[in-house]
This record gives C-alpha cells, sequence and structure tokens, in this order.
C-alpha cells in the first residue's frame, strides 16, 4: 500500500509543518476564520509567494521555519486555483481543526508495577474498564508491562496472562474500541485475536521487527509513539537539539514505515510521547506546539494523564493521584490544540472539562 498523500516527497516538500486554527492569530485582528500556518520557506517558496499576497507575517515556531497568518475563506479560494500546491488537502486540515468532540481512550494497566493505577485484578479491572465506559470513554488501553521511567522489561508471556484475559472479557462486554499497548508482536497478535483492534506501541514498531507486519496482517490499527532510548534509561539524560522537529520527524518516518509495512493509513495514529525520554523543558514545548504535529495529516493523541512533569511545576502532587488538575489542564490544551484523542486515567472529570472547553471554543467561534 502506498503512503497517503500528506506522508509522499511533495507533500513533504510543501505541506506546512504547522497548521492551526487561531482566532486571535497575532498582528490579524480577531477575524475567526484566521489560519496560522508555518512552513519550510525554501521547500514551499510558491507558498510563501502566495501567502505574501494575502497574508500577514507572524512569529515562526522554529528558526527554521517563516509563519503567516491569513483569512481561512481566501485559502480556499486560492486552494481551486493553485491545485499543484495541494492546498485542497492543507483547507481540508484546517476546516477540521479542531476537533468537534475529542475522544477519550481510558487507561487500563494490568500490570502490578504501573506508576499511578497498578495492582487490581482482572475482575477489577473489567469493572474499571466498563465504568470508564459509561463515564464517557470511547476507547480501552490495556497493558501488561510497566512502561514508566526505569522499569523492568517483562516478557511477552508474562504480557499475555496480564492482558488477555481482560481483553477477552471487555470484548464480550463492550463495543468500546480495545486497544492492546505493548512492544511484543507475540502479545499483541493474542489480543487481536482476543477482540482488539488497535495495538498502541512506545516503540512504534521500532523494539519488534515483527509488528508492523502482524498489524498490517490483521488489518488492525497502530498509534506509533515517540520515545527516546528505553523504560529503564530515557529518564537519564534526554537531549534534543530542537526537540518537536526530532519528535516531528520521527513520527513521520515511522508513519511511513507503517505505511510501507501495508497499515491502513486510515488506522494510524501518532503520539509525541510525552514523559518518554523528555525532560520538563522538552514536555512543555512540545505541548506548547502540538500544532505542528498535524502537518502529518494523521490523527494525534496526546497521553499526558498525571505524568510526573505536573508534579514538577506543582510539587505538592508528588502523587499520581493529586494531579487531576494538571492531567485536565494538559487535556484542554491538547484538544483545543489540535488533537485527536487523548488518553486518560480519570474519564468522568476530562469528559466534562472538555465538554465546557468545547461549548466556550464554539461560542467564541459563533
Amino acid at each position: 500500500m502506498s503512503p497517503p498523500p500528506l506522508l509522499s516527497e511533495r507533500a513533504r516538500a510543501l505541506r506546512p509543518r504547522a497548521l492551526v486554527v487561531d482566532r486571535h492569530a497575532r498582528g490579524v485582528g480577531r477575524d475567526q476564520g484566521v489560519a496560522r500556518i508555518a512552513f519550510d520557506a525554501q521547500a514551499g517558496a510558491e507558498l510563501a509567494e502566495l501567502l505574501h499576497a494575502d497574508g500577514t507575517p507572524i512569529a515562526a515556531p522554529a528558526p527554521d521555519l517563516v509563519a503567516f497568518a491569513t483569512p481561512r475563506d481566501l485559502l480556499r479560494l486560492r486552494a481551486s486555483s493553485h491545485p499543484d500546491l495541494e492546498l485542497a488537502h492543507l483547507c481540508d486540515e484546517l476546516a477540521s481543526a479542531p476537533a468537534p468532540r475529542p475522544r477519550l481512550v481510558g487507561v487500563l494497566n494490568a500490570t502490578p508495577d504501573s506508576f499511578s493505577d497498578g495492582g487490581a485484578s482482572c475482575d477489577e479491572l473489567v469493572e474499571r474498564g466498563l465504568a470508564m465506559v459509561e463515564a464517557g470513554a470511547d476507547w480501552l488501553d490495556i497493558g501488561g508491562e510497566s512502561t514508566r521511567p526505569g522499569a523492568e522489561p517483562v516478557t511477552p508471556m508474562v504480557e499475555i496472562a496480564r492482558t488477555i484475559p481482560l481483553v477477552q472479557e471487555l470484548a464480550r462486554r463492550t463495543d468500546a474500541t480495545l486497544s492492546i499497548d505493548t512492544r511484543h508482536a507475540e502479545c499483541a497478535a493474542a489480543a487481536l485475536a482476543a477482540g482488539a483492534t488497535v495495538v498502541n506501541d512506545v516503540s512504534a514498531g521500532l523494539h519488534d521487527p515483527d509488528m508492523l507486519a502482524l498489524v498490517a496482517h490483521a488489518d488492525a490499527g497502530f498509534v506509533a509513539m515517540h520515545m527516546q532510548g528505553d523504560p529503564r534509561t530515557m529518564q537519564a539524560a534526554p537531549s534534543y537539539a530542537e526537540v518537536v522537529g526530532e519528535v516531528l520527524e520521527f513520527l513521520r518516518a515511522r508513519a511511513a514505515a507503517a505505511c510501507e509495512a501495508g497499515i491502513d493509513p486510515a488506522r494510524l495514529w501518532i503520539d509525541p510521547g510525552i514523559g518518554f525520554g523528555k525532560t520538563l523543558e522538552h514536555n512543555l514545548e512540545l505541548l506548547a506546539r502540538l500544532g505542528e504535529l498535524r502537518s502529518l495529516g494523521l490523527p494525534v493523541l496526546l497521553g499526558a494523564s498525571r505524568k510526573s512533569f505536573i508534579a514538577k511545576l506543582d510539587p505538592r502532587a508528588a502523587s499520581p493521584a493529586d494531579r487531576l488538575g494538571g492531567s485536565l489542564a494538559a487535556a484542554i490544551h491538547g484538544v483545543l490544540g489540535g488533537v485527536d484523542l487523548v488518553r486518560v486515567h480519570d474519564v468522568p472529570a476530562t469528559r466534562q472539562a472538555l465538554a465546557v472547553a468545547h461549548a466556550i471554543a464554539r461560542q467564541r467561534r459563533a
């Protein structure tokens, strides 16, 4: 299967790297139809020339980019007469942001040592998962190996023993999407046979060379996440020259590899990997610039719930259970910044917070 248009070399050269709808873009005023666009000026010289006529230059999110704010209606008008710039795809992307209702992914950890909620029995986890669906979760993410910083790896057989009974019972009792959070193709295969339909791989298919082919053969969905290092060592000394650009290029490459392996692009998600080989500053920079990930043309999953960066900002939140406020703030910012799915521990509170945030955002756009 060939890569989708947004992953083609032509599109990569011309597609802006950041696509954000912003009613209050600096220097443009309060036009609800303003689009903020950042892209590589050398690769997108034709687009730059076009936007010079219609747009207002604004501060770019990275030194190697140029950025404009321009009325969306004018951008759509130009799309009809400049098909070679693939502006129609760009307009579609802008028109769909932010998502009208983000999907909530509830976290179910069938582990004794997860940083927040490990140690529950299978029966307890089934009831917890069903309660999450009742509270508004569209998707349940089931994991049998802790990937918290410093965690020791477990074998695929241990993962299978922990997760497959849970997947089987939930598949029998709910129609919610079920994903398996694993780096191992053997565990992924067992979970897909048991009723899961998505594989959420923190290594983006790099840990197990059989993973991408397995997912493609099963016609399953795939979440490709960015992680620097592995769970045991990833927080030892994370380092980037430019964190957003490096994460973006990694996800671009892994998405292309997934498509080349035969995974349906319509069932592919990307995740910047908040807390996975990142310092506090790296996490905040990624959260502040989530819109740039949309340049890949793929839905974005954000997992910031109860992460330790919240405690670094509020030392009183040393326990993961005390990080609800920070988790909600990250979720709201992420969704209004363009992410499509939010992976959370606290489904009822997140659902309510996002409902209010979106109602306010819709009112502003009215």
